[in-house]
């Protein structure tokens, strides 16, 4: 059935997203309304903070020629932005649109509010399909910007439902927001998904994205803890990214329930109330992970909770993660993994305990899939890596305190690896502070007047001077294990090889040749880089620029389009680190000079990673020297007075 459509009839924008539209500053849209009289009239707001009509100021902007050109996604992202109570709301109406269109339901004229938006609508759902013009739409949904949730991010996700070993099993998320843990759930090939959100839009769209993509399950709107959408429901797995620290949870009204079954939850312990709800749901057997601050492993009021939690057998698994992988960002947060443990059955004699906070996700989530797997087949065998995991014996963690932070029960680095580390740490960063600087571009001012003349992504690509594709939309079928890697966002922007896995899922495969130019869509800063090595696949996200060497230098072109005018030009108008890519600006010059650009550019590429890594040597060098020094595993050198 055809819901109705949420949205106001006449979209407004505000002098400042008119200026973000335009490509312009604050002050040329009012210089606009002072010299051209047929600037469009405000028709709401305040006279400090004048609104106008959105399609009214588009057709003037289009008419004068200062309209960049948009693709259909863009366009209709942008409108419903604007006309929307919140963006999940328009988002879920358009959702809903789309799925009656799939499924062949629609019948007579849709609500009149839906009108401006349809050709639109339509054109992307002609040229997508409903599911296709459905995920464009959400992925512009799905970046920051206000009225929008933080949302689990995908690498995050994928790393939570590895560690569950989802399978082919049931999953429920019951927080589950937007869906995002419940989408990696499908991509991990589970075949039936559940979920439960008290955001009413938020859980709406989760169901719409599931229906449009034929998954079975269900996700309902509501108050997990105080009305359970699913009890009595046990499932394979439970997936979680919890809110952290509510203050009016209904510990009074659940004191007794039926859930907590290691005891009753303290009042200010609402994340273990999380973790009972998961194991309540739980088949015997089955894995629950959970997002957790983290406080929660050493609060003293959640110490009971906790040491029941291991007594029973429930609890194998904290793990702490790198600053910044989800919201909040500055803090270091921890994912629990869970096991429902039968009653009769002895409980394991170890939790396994890992730090990970000191690395990148991407390239510690590998590592941190690895050593728990080695642990969940030998719980009872021994997993040690200095520094970074181990199986810790349950009894020993059953002292005073029951603390439960990784990093409080590493083994010791041995003192001797210590030293060597060190040596060899400085060793490398005095070679490479030494080759520094030969690596920085030679450059000299240029004479006045040689600016020159710029050509956008989108006309060298009209012109044949490039060929642009992507970015590439995320796919349901899986690479084999021993196909190509492919080259993903975070490689692109640490400036390092492919290294995607086989669960990658990618809706097309773009195989990469050198010379091309590798662009995020979404990223903190505008990033571009030059393929140096064949074989890799384009990954998701990523625009690829493929020059026409008779016309176009790669290593000119990657260097023209990272600037911070381009960073500018490019991103998205909710001011988000979303760039389309083709409204970014080359300079126009012949070819022989664009090379002699791109060797600078090549150069100055060089000298990026050479202080890259600088940095992080000189950190670890840092840490490792004070280490040493505490415990005596190195000395002074020489008169220390």
């Amino acid at each position: 059935m055809c819901e109705t459509f949420g949205v106001q009839e006449n979209p407004t924008i505000t002098a400042a997203e008119i200026a973000r539209l335009a490509g312009v500053g604050r002050a040329a849209v009012s210089n606009w309304r002072k010299r051209h009289s047929d600037f469009p009239t405000p028709v709401g707001g305040t006279t400090a903070s004048p609104e106008f009509d959105l399609i009214q100021v588009e057709q003037w902007l289009r008419a004068q020629g200062k309209l960049p050109e948009l693709a259909t996604a863009d366009r209709l992202w942008r409108h419903l932005a604007a006309a929307s109570d919140t963006p999940a709301a328009g988002l879920a109406a358009v959702g809903a649109f789309l799925l009656a269109r799939q499924r062949g339901s629609r019948t007579g004229h849709p609500d009149a509010q839906l009108a401006p938006l349809l050709p639109d609508v339509d054109a992307l759902a002609d040229e997508l399909g409903a599911q296709g013009a459905f995920d464009e739409l959400w992925q512009r949904f799905s970046a920051p910007g206000p009225g929008r949730p933080f949302a689990t991010p995908d690498d995050l996700a994928d790393l939570m439902i590895g560690l569950a070993n989802v399978g082919g099993g049931s999953v429920l998320d019951p927080a589950a927001g937007s869906g995002a843990i419940l989408r990696a759930a499908v991509r991990a090939g589970s075949t039936s998904v559940y979920g439960q959100e008290l955001d009413q839009d938020l859980a709406r769209l989760a169901g719409l994205w599931l229906a449009l993509h034929d998954v079975p399950g269900e996700v309902c709107a509501g108050d997990t803890l105080r009305a359970d959408a699913f009890a009595g429901r046990a499932v394979d797995a439970v997936v979680c990214h919890p809110p952290f620290g509510a203050t009016n949870w209904g510990d009074e009204e659940l004191g007794h329930d039926p859930r907590w079954i290691v005891g009753t939850t303290p009042r200010t312990e609402p994340e273990l109330a999380w973790a009972q709800h998961a194991l309540a749901h739980l088949r015997v057997g089955g894995h629950a992970v959970l997002l957790m601050p983290p406080t929660v492993a050493s609060r003293r009021a959640g110490k009971r909770i906790r040491g029941e939690l291991l007594r029973r057998g429930h609890l194998r698994a904290v793990i702490a993660l790198p600053p910044g992988v989800a919201a909040p960002h500055g803090v270091p947060l921890h994912l629990w993994v869970l096991r429902r443990a039968a009653t009769d059955a002895p409980p394991p004699a170890r939790a396994l305990l890992i730090d990970a906070a000191g690395g990148d996700l991407v390239d510690t989530a590998p590592r941190v899939l690895a050593a728990w797997r080695a642990f969940a087949a030998a719980p009872d065998g021994d997993v040690e890596e200095a520094g970074f995991a181990r199986a810790v014996p349950v009894i020993e963690l059953l002292d005073e305190e029951v603390d439960l932070t990784p990093a409080r029960r590493q083994p010791a680095v041995v003192g001797e690896a210590t030293g060597e580390h060190l040596v060899r740490t400085r060793e490398r960063l005095a070679a490479i502070v030494g080759e520094l600087p030969a690596l920085l571009p030679q450059v000299t001012p240029a004479p006045s007047g040689l600016e020159g003349s710029f050509l956008t992504v989108g006309e060298l690509a009209k012109t044949g001077a490039l060929q642009l594709i992507g970015p590439v939309r995320a796919g349901t079928s899986t690479p084999a294990p021993d196909g190509p890697a492919v080259l993903t966002v975070p490689d692109v922007l640490a400036g390092v090889e492919a290294s995607g896995r086989v669960d990658d899922r990618i809706g097309q495969e773009f195989p990469l040749a050198v010379g091309d130019v590798v662009v995020p869509m979404i990223a903190r800063q505008l990033t571009a880089r030059v393929v140096t090595a064949e074989g890799a696949l384009l990954g998701r996200n990523l625009y690829l620029l493929r020059p026409n060497p008779t016309a176009l230098d790669p290593w000119f072109l990657a260097g023209q389009l990272r600037t911070s005018a381009n960073e500018k030009q490019s991103s998205s108008l909710s001011g988000t680190m979303r760039f389309d890519i083709r409204r970014a600006q080359v300079r126009r010059l012949p070819l022989d000079e664009q090379q002699a650009h791109g060797a600078a550019f090549r150069r100055l590429e060089a000298f990026e990673a050479a202080v890259r890594e600088t940095m992080a040597l000189g950190a670890e060098l840092i840490q490792l020297t004070a280490d040493g020094l505490a415990r005596g595993a190195v000395l002074p050198d020489g008169d220390s007075r």
